[in-house]
């Protein structure tokens, strides 16, 4: 009976107190989750307005855009005009770079991933002569600095009839987006369960169906994330379009300070090149956000 009348009485005020530690642990919760949210719309608000501003510029004319401020067109809303998006389409030099930029872009993304894909698996999972020596000789390859390979590879191109051209803009991104996709997407892959690949051996799947089949789909996240890294490098790229391109396969970056060069007051044709030089990569963010915050999270919690 004692037994019986102290239970109650020691678990009755262990519940009360949990009831109010719970009850002030939610009210903690949702007004520090409600500033936070604030904190992160103003952020993100403050982050967009740089682009808004572009764009806003873009639909406007050279001459309220020398009169007053993006913001002008909150007031007088009929300041608004796609007559700039017109003539950037009349505009050769960059409609011709734009196409250039998508054949930069689209071909060094592709080839990043799918051979860093390739070997990351192989240094991940596949026994061969010297592979530790070799995975730290491409892990030697990060430091190395873009601009140290700029004028012998520029040499090296020439002699082999490539520079100017965008297949050599598109080897010089491939060859130095390769050791990073190489070391990220090996230590994603060294994660994934051994038994889980010697199950699929043993049903019978060979190295490549092995890597199609298993691999790939479990690395989703990872080779996402280097997709968009690889993506976002080229596609913002200056520096590597400046030395190996010419005037016929210059990206859009070229193109824009080329007619800021030759023509300083062309603001009708660079705020909507701009724009859409910077959408492009944003609207790829957006659509694999996920992914990307998955690959960049993986392997931080177990």
């Amino acid at each position: 009976m004692t037994a019986h009348t102290g239970s109650p009485t020691k678990t009755g005020p262990t519940a009360e107190s949990r009831a109010r530690r719970s009850l002030g642990a939610r009210l903690a919760e949702g007004v520090s989750g409600g500033l936070l949210r604030l904190f992160l719309i103003v952020v993100g608000l403050f982050w967009l307005v740089p682009t808004i501003g572009l764009l806003l510029s873009s639909l406007r004319d050279p001459q309220d855009m020398s009169a007053s401020g993006w913001w002008k067109v909150f007031t007088e809303p009929s300041q608004l005009t796609v007559d700039s998006y017109q003539k950037l389409l009349e505009n050769g030099d960059i409609t011709d770079s734009l196409v250039n930029t998508v054949l930069i872009t689209v071909p060094a993304t592709l080839l990043v991933v799918v051979i860093g894909a390739l070997a990351g698996y192989a240094f991940a999972w596949m026994e061969f002569p010297g592979r530790d020596w070799w995975f730290l000789g491409v892990v030697g390859l990060l430091v190395v600095p873009v601009q140290v390979a700029l004028i012998p590879i520029a040499e090296l191109f020439g002699k082999i009839g490539i520079f100017g051209s965008v297949i050599g803009v598109v080897l010089f991104h491939v060859g130095f987006g390769l050791p990073f996709a190489v070391f990220l997407l090996r230590n994603f892959f060294a994660e994934i369960p051994r038994e889980l690949l010697e199950a699929a051996r043993l049903d019978g799947a060979g190295e490549l169906r092995l890597f199609v089949r298993v691999v790939m789909p479990l690395g989703g996240p990872a080779i996402a994330s280097l997709g968009i890294f690889q993506f976002l490098w080229v596609w913002n790229d200056m520096l590597v379009a400046l030395v190996f391109s010419d005037s016929g396969s210059q990206p859009i970056t070229v193109a824009l300070q080329t007619q800021v060069r030759q023509f300083g007051n062309n603001i009708d044709v660079l705020a909507p090149g701009a724009f859409i030089s910077m959408v492009v990569p944003l609207a790829v963010f957006f659509a694999f956000q996920r992914q990307f915050v998955s690959g960049v999270m993986a392997g931080a919690v177990k």
